[in-house]
């Protein structure tokens, strides 16, 4: 009987290590600021949060949100966005809110994932309230959406496999394939002073995103347990732009300094 309670009390142990590995990227608190160029001109801003942990009666998750807006003066650009994801402790996503500005009104889309019955309610509309359409979409499995994704890329970023991850973006079922190589680099950025030591990967999208974001992309997340994005190369209809990390806040993070 000792021995049966010495092995419980060792899974328990380990799956509580298990879960404190996932929490460490989502992070109550953290923000992280990024500034996106196309050549050499800047277009806009990404700001992504990690704002609270919540309980529910079925799971342990987290919201994040994204506020995504073109700076003012840009040429042809004139972009404001807001991305809400609820996330499970394994970030799959388990509701979603996306809305895009049009003239002086928020189209929205909301996204709420009821994996037990597989399948997803989806509510459109316009005005920030007013739903104009209802569905019904099945799925089997674990889905990510587009905010959701940033975070699942962190934290299967040192697993060295290549996954195809399906994802719901704008009321379509798509895949995303991220190859997690594990290469160790470095980087620079104009807000770090230093190499900043990171772990490199690629992908493909199948879908269209913010500022005409499509097909192959690769990123450099931090070498350590925080794995932050600090720079991103993304293909988009007109070329590729380029994602840097320029502000954080996090609680005891400091970029990792590349050996020299």
């Amino acid at each position: 009987m000792r021995g049966g309670r010495f092995v419980v009390l060792l899974v328990l142990f380990a799956l509580s290590t298990r879960a404190d590995q996932q929490s460490r990227v989502l992070h109550e608190g953290e923000e992280l600021v990024y500034n996106v160029r196309y050549g050499f001109i800047d277009l806009g801003q990404v700001r992504v949060s990690t704002i609270n942990k919540v309980r529910t009666a079925s799971f342990v998750g987290y919201n994040g949100k994204a506020k995504i807006d073109s700076y003012p003066g840009v040429p042809f650009v004139d972009l404001h966005a807001t991305f809400e994801s609820l996330m499970d402790s394994s970030i799959f996503s388990r509701t979603f809110l996306g809305k895009t500005k049009e003239d002086n009104y928020w189209q929205f889309s909301r996204y709420q994932f009821d994996y037990e019955n597989n399948r997803v309610i989806l509510e459109t509309g316009s005005r920030d309230t007013i739903i104009e359409n209802r569905d019904t979409m099945e799925v089997r499995g674990h889905y990510n959406d587009g905010l959701s994704l940033f975070f699942f890329a962190r934290d299967n970023l040192m697993s060295g496999k290549r996954m195809n991850i399906p994802t719901l973006v704008k009321e379509k079922k798509v895949n995303t394939m991220i190859d997690f190589t594990n290469i160790r680099t470095a980087v620079e950025v104009e807000a770090i002073d230093y190499p900043v030591d990171v772990i490199g990967f690629q992908g493909s999208a199948e879908f269209v995103g913010i500022f005409g974001l499509t097909g192959d992309f690769e990123g450099w997340f931090s070498n350590d347990d925080a794995r932050v994005p600090i720079l991103a190369k993304m293909k988009v209809i007109i070329g590729s732009v380029t994602i840097e990390l320029m502000r954080w806040e996090r609680t005891g993070w400091t970029p990792p300094l590349a050996e020299q």
